[in-house]
């Protein structure tokens, strides 16, 4: 019996969609205003969702507060009030889309999570605009 739980986080942050290959003009006609060379930020909400049996002993799939403290130690303190294209060394030469950020969250909460859970992002860039790796 697999069972999914999911830890809400949040956090806030600037970034600037560019790839620095290419000029202004084809910057701006890609990604309009998010290619704002004095950046914009977000109010991301992030979706940890684990997947596995619980436990006979605690009935628990993974306890939410290891995966909470988990997360705000190795994504919120890195991330939270942050440019990510600035202050951050995973978006040094990645593009911080909300599709890359979620994978680099991923890749770094992966290394933290025992490997028979399955691991889910999905990450909220606004109200309507979200992604979620992997794909289902």
């Amino acid at each position: 019996m697999k069972i999914a739980v999911t830890r809400k986080e949040h956090f806030n942050a600037a970034h600037r969609l560019h790839n620095a290959s290419w000029s202004e003009e084809e910057n701006e006609r890609v990604f309009g205003k998010c290619s704002n060379p004095n950046f914009h930020g977000h109010n991301y909400e992030l979706l940890v969702t684990l997947v596995g049996e619980p436990d006979r002993n605690t009935g628990y799939v993974y306890d939410l507060k290891v995966l909470s403290d988990t997360i705000k130690e190795k994504i919120i303190r890195q991330f939270d009030h942050k440019n990510l294209n600035l202050d951050t060394p995973f978006f040094k030469d990645l593009n911080p889309t909300a599709e890359n950020i979620a994978v680099v969250i991923w890749n770094i909460l992966r290394k933290e999570i025992d490997l028979r859970f399955d691991l889910k992002i999905k990450l909220y860039e606004t109200e309507r605009n979200f992604v979620e790796y992997p794909a289902a």
